[in-house]
């Protein structure tokens, strides 16, 4: 390391020799500035980084101590030796207390000013090197809660081994501050739903504030804690203790319930808390995971905290309503009538403490099987009427909850019942496929296209179409699209290749063919004969 030192003496004989005595090379000082006064000796420090600064104490445009006050407030450390020829003890103490390092009095020899340059160097050393300690505390500290949480989430995740000699050597190397008697109490708490639609930038951001939320209030007054982003919508408070301790449940429940309701309040979220039993360190995995089980069969209750014991009753036989039942309700009832009757018998399950995942499961299978009975005694196609986006969505989410699952029925019921009103009005079914036709006679109109409009199976929508036109569906698109082959070619002198690519034919020679089969004429001569104005269309 190498130093820069500034001279500063209103006398330019001392200053050549103080330069003339001091071997700057091995002393390690790479420049060494002059200044005359103390405005001079200023300007260098703003332009330069100044080690260690030799001064004389009484000059005329102002004296050292007071350039040393200046240095102290704007430099604090550049370290100071005063070279002055008065041996004046109240120039000393003034200069000790601004922290001067040395008082050399003049004409000062060359060992004597070394070992004072020597100890400036002793001095700015040992700060650098503390200023240094202090920046890598800062970082560590900074990491290492960092390091903290990546212990905790690689134990709970499997990625450390859930055994005590493996996780007391995870401790050492990461340094994390538990021991073999460390006993730990996690609280899953879980994201039920939210309020209000959410883009998935605004999620995260709620989410954080979750997760720091959770910090604030519940470890409150906890010598050891912390609050870890499991998954999505899902957060790990664990309380630490060292050793067996008697824990307040009452209390942890207390606090779980303040944050569930500060929550809903101001971050639109439904919440759910699991307060589990502590366990050893090495056993978390288990205890995490048992939790998480609860969560996932936990569709109906929200708002609340549960203890180990769950929300659920002892498991007995569920009897679910037959398929029968739910067909009755399909072919009988209102759309309505048929919520309710869902409504209902969920609602009777919850109350028994009866209705988990699985049971929620298999009454969504049952009743969808319910579902595409009645579809197919409607020749309704449920591939296509449930192929759109927010379809897909609800029946993914329906086995979260019993709200989703009542979201899924209402849509899923509403779309139903209503395509099996269309079809029963066989003349509004022509009248769609006809729009249909009209506006993309252009484009490819197969069978298979056409039903899925009306989400009919194929077979059933030709047999519907032919008995209220006489015409089979394929036939009339034929007549549709010549129709206005003929109105083109009447009426424009668009090329005739044109015209077959504007009526959905791509292929010239089957256009040819096909407009001579039905009208008689080839394109040409029925232009020839029936034209009727002709008129580019303007561009």
């Amino acid at each position: 390391m190498t130093y820069q030192i500034l001279l500063v003496d209103d006398e330019i004989v001392a200053i050549e020799g103080i330069q003339a005595i001091l071997d700057l090379a091995k002393l390690n000082v790479s420049r060494l500035f002059t200044a005359l006064n103390i405005r001079q000796a200023k300007e260098v420090f703003e332009s330069e980084s100044i080690d260690i600064l030799l001064c004389d104490i009484e000059m005329p445009q102002g004296n050292g101590l007071k350039l040393l006050a200046w240095v102290r407030e704007h430099h604090p450390y550049t370290a100071t030796i005063f070279l002055t020829s008065h041996a004046d003890f109240k120039y000393a103490k003034e200069a000790l207390r601004l922290g001067s390092l040395d008082y050399l009095l003049k004409p000062v020899l060359a060992g004597e000013l070394e070992a004072a340059i020597h100890k400036a160097r002793e001095i700015i050393e040992q700060h650098d090197e503390s200023h240094r300690n202090r920046q890598s505390h800062r970082l560590w500290m900074k990491h290492h809660s960092l390091i903290i949480e990546r212990f905790w989430l690689d134990l709970i995740n499997g990625n450390t081994p859930g055994n005590k000699a493996a996780v007391r050597g995870q401790m050492e190397h990461d340094q994390i501050p538990l021991t073999d008697e460390s006993i730990v109490l996690p609280v899953l708490i879980s994201v039920k739903s939210w309020n209000q639609h959410l883009q998935h930038r605004d999620e995260k951001i709620l989410e954080y504030a979750l997760k720091k939320t959770a910090a604030e209030m519940m470890m409150d007054n906890q010598a050891y804690g912390i609050v870890l982003q499991l998954e999505r919508e899902q957060l790990l408070a664990l309380y630490i203790s060292e050793g067996q301790k008697k824990w307040d449940y009452e209390q942890l429940h207390d606090v779980c319930r303040k944050y569930i309701d500060f929550c809903s309040r101001h971050f639109y979220c439904v919440l759910t808390c699991y307060v589990a039993s502590p366990v050893e360190v090495h056993r978390i995995a288990d205890k995490v995971a048992f939790l998480k089980a609860q969560n996932r069969d936990n569709v109906a209750f929200v708002n609340q905290v549960f203890g180990e014991e769950g929300p659920f009753a002892d498991k007995e036989s569920i009897i679910l309503p037959d398929l029968s039942i739910w067909l009755s309700y399909l072919k009988k009832g209102t759309k309505e009538d048929v919520i309710l009757a869902v409504e209902n018998f969920l609602n009777r399950l919850v109350k028994q403490r009866l209705l988990d995942a699985n049971v929620l499961h298999q009454i969504h299978q049952d009743f969808m099987q319910a579902l595409y009975l009645f579809l197919n005694h409607n020749e309704i196609q449920a591939h296509q009427l449930f192929g759109d986006e927010e379809s897909r969505r609800l029946t993914g989410m329906a086995g979260r909850s019993v709200k989703d699952m009542i979201d899924w029925v209402t849509h899923a019921l509403g779309k139903a019942l209503h395509q099996a009103e269309v079809v029963k009005q066989s003349d509004s079914v022509v009248q769609i496929i006809k729009r249909y036709v009209a506006t993309h006679i252009d484009q490819e109109l197969s069978r298979d296209i056409l039903a899925e409009q009306v989400f009919l199976n194929p077979d059933h929508l030709t047999r519907i179409f032919k008995k209220e036109t006489g015409y089979s569906i394929s036939e009339y698109v034929i007549m549709e699209r010549l129709k206005l082959a003929k109105e083109l070619l009447a009426q424009t002198d668009i090329p005739i290749g044109a015209v077959a690519a504007a009526v959905g034919i791509s292929n010239f020679s089957y256009f040819t063919k096909l407009f001579k089969k039905y009208t008689h004429y080839g394109p040409s001569e029925y232009r020839s004969q029936h034209v009727v104005k002709v008129s580019r269309p303007k561009l």
